[in-house]
């Protein structure tokens, strides 16, 4: 029987900024900027950047003005998450 649990906050904090959750979020993040390249003309710019906060990180970005109407019109970042296999939630302050 388990008497006690100790979280060891040191490990799982250099397991989140370490390279295999690196990888995860890298390789989810070219997969869900290659599905919204996918789905837009040649020259729309698609970004994506890599950063740490207490985790590794990533974004997608789409340059150009109209890419707020195709989300709000088509979900377009939205759909392309959800393809790649993530979960995407509403994000709440």
């Amino acid at each position: 029987m388990l008497e006690s649990l100790r979280l060891d906050y040191q490990g799982i904090r250099a397991y989140l900024r370490g390279p295999e959750v690196r990888e995860f979020v890298d390789t989810h993040a070219a997969q869900v900027a290659a599905r919204v390249r996918a789905s837009l003309p040649a020259d729309v710019v698609v970004t994506v950047r890599s950063y740490t906060t207490d985790r590794g990180a990533a974004t997608v970005a789409v340059e150009d003005v109209r890419a707020m109407a195709w989300q709000a019109r088509d979900g377009l970042l939205t759909r392309a998450a959800g393809a790649a296999g993530l979960e995407v939630k509403a994000w709440q302050r």
